[in-house]
């Protein structure tokens, strides 16, 4: 291939894109406003007592990432990762509520109707689940875009009305009793927003979630910290002959002559594209174009999101109170704590931030043991450390404003560990600080939320998706891969490998011609 494709966007999608398509042949030019690639998957470093050390400032773990794109973009020989399967823990405020998610579903099956008196069928609705996921990842594979035809072909009607076109309340009470199970397996639905349970389409979060297959649908931690993934294919793609120009804000794009104007190092810079991939956040991307019908349409998407995350250190490594284990692999199990027993409160909380007037209502957190991966990949560092990411946080103010929600989170946490007293730092993000550093729209970890009309088949920008999926518009020479398009973001770089295969597939089916 000799065209000349221009990726705007250093973040996992556009690193991605560009790694498949300059190994296509493509001459690629990579323009990132940052001084270093990752987008949202990048570290930062806190000095504690005289200690430095690095932790992820954007995303912790690995998930949604596909085994093949982890394989094919050389990741794989860089990198050592690690995944827990130690069962997951999961905690209610009635303390005998707790109970372990285990991985193998008769066992699971078991936990569930003893600690929570569950009668449902657990086994059922995982293994219609993996039909589901299987389904997904055949078309990554395959970079085919989603339709609900051939979703209806491979699964059949009723899967796909319960699992894709449904809610996930609906799917939930297909499956499932207790209310301690639905909430816990109906939490992701929340992940990207304030979405409601029974809103059409919220049912498709759930296997979306688990769709990735580096670690067989499970999450996992990179050594060092998954910061080191982006900076590798970073990497990989120079030493590709990859053009990366960092520290460089687009000025300008002139599509119809195909020219991209920058600004590098206080110099004006100009380079031709035969195509752009937009890589970045769609509203960015709206805005680069200057079409004022895009810029409208992508405006009334709705981007609210939710999350707030919390990183901790700890001086000494952090003993659980609950588990005889700790000190070994158990130590890297994720955790999980509510502050709500009701399925109607859970959902109360997940909305209550909408209404306005309240910083932060306790739904849930999610605990990623970073530190106890790291001694599980033989990596020792000053600090045992924590990332927690939880709900539900309001938009309207950073961080460091928030002291109370800071140590109202804390507290939920700390209550579970036998040596609070060793938790020696710790630094509060919220969605608007997620807005301010990595221009996540109204601080939404995959750009839009998963809600009907922006989900599955409609989670693109196309003015004809049944042909080029990920055009921007109508322009034939733009396409877009962020965290906005299919499936979504998460650090999987699926969006941008989708993206390059359609532009591969262009270029060969017009040299035939």
């Amino acid at each position: 291939m000799s065209e000349r494709v221009v990726v705007i966007g250093g973040g996992i999608n556009g690193l991605v894109a560009a790694n498949y398509l300059r190994r296509a042949g493509f001459d690629v030019t990579m323009i990132e406003r940052s001084a270093r690639v990752g987008g949202a998957c990048v570290s930062e470093v806190a000095t504690v007592n005289g200690r430095s050390q690095r932790y992820a400032l954007g995303a912790s773990v690995l998930g949604l990432m596909q085994e093949f794109v982890f394989r094919e973009t050389g990741l794989s020989n860089r990198l050592e990762t690690f995944v827990p399967d130690h069962a997951k823990r999961v905690y209610f405020p009635d303390a005998s509520a707790s109970a372990w998610i285990h991985r193998d579903p008769a066992r699971l099956e078991r936990e569930l109707a003893n600690i929570w008196g569950e009668r449902g069928d657990v086994a059922g609705f995982r293994a219609d689940e993996a039909r589901v996921v299987a389904y997904l990842q055949d078309g990554y594979r395959r970079a085919v875009p989603p339709s609900l035809v051939e979703a209806e072909l491979a699964l059949g009607a009723e899967l796909v009305r319960l699992w894709i076109t449904g809610s996930a309340a609906d799917l939930l009470d297909h499956y499932f009793t207790a209310e301690h199970t639905k909430i816990y397996m109906g939490m992701t639905v929340t992940e990207s927003g304030p979405v409601s349970l029974r809103e059409p389409y919220s049912a498709f979060t759930v296997p979306l979630m688990d769709s990735g297959s580096i670690f067989d649908g499970y999450y996992g931690f990179v050594l060092d910290g998954l910061w080191r993934l982006t900076e590798e294919l970073g990497q990989l793609n120079r030493e590709l002959g990859v053009e990366t120009c960092l520290g460089s804000l687009v000025s300008g794009i002139d599509v119809e002559r195909g020219e991209v104007e920058y600004d590098r190092a206080g110099a004006k810079a100009k380079v031709a594209f035969d195509h752009l991939v937009l890589a970045t956040d769609p509203l960015t991307a709206a805005r680069l174009v200057g079409v004022d019908e895009m810029v409208r349409d992508v405006e009334q998407k709705r981007f609210l999101g939710t999350s707030g995350k919390l990183t901790l250190f700890f001086r000494e490594p952090i003993r659980w109170r609950d588990d005889p284990a700790s000190g070994d692999a158990a130590d890297t199990a994720f955790r999980f704590i509510f502050a709500v027993d009701s399925l109607a409160d859970f959902e109360s909380a997940t909305l209550r931030v909408l209404n306005g007037g309240v910083d932060y209502e306790p739904g849930y957190i999610q605990i990623y043991c970073e530190g106890a991966a790291m001694r599980q990949l033989g990596h020792v560092e000053p600090f045992d450390r924590l990332t927690l990411f939880f709900k539900n946080m309001a938009f309207d103010r950073p961080g460091n404003a928030l002291a109370d929600v800071e140590a109202a989170v804390k507290a939920q946490v700390l209550a579970r560990v036998a040596n609070p007293e060793d938790c020696v730092w710790s630094r509060l993000l919220s969605p608007r600080d997620l807005q301010q550093l990595f221009l996540f729209p109204a601080g939404n970890l995959d750009h839009t939320m998963l809600v009907g009309g922006q989900t599955f088949s409609d989670r693109q920008f196309s003015a004809d998706p049944e042909r080029r999926f990920y055009a921007f518009g109508g322009l034939p020479n733009v396409s877009y891969c962020g965290a906005g398009a299919y499936p979504c973001g998460s650090i999987a770089g699926t969006p941008g490998y989708m993206c390059a295969q359609q532009l591969i597939r262009q270029a060969v089916d017009g040299a035939k011609r």
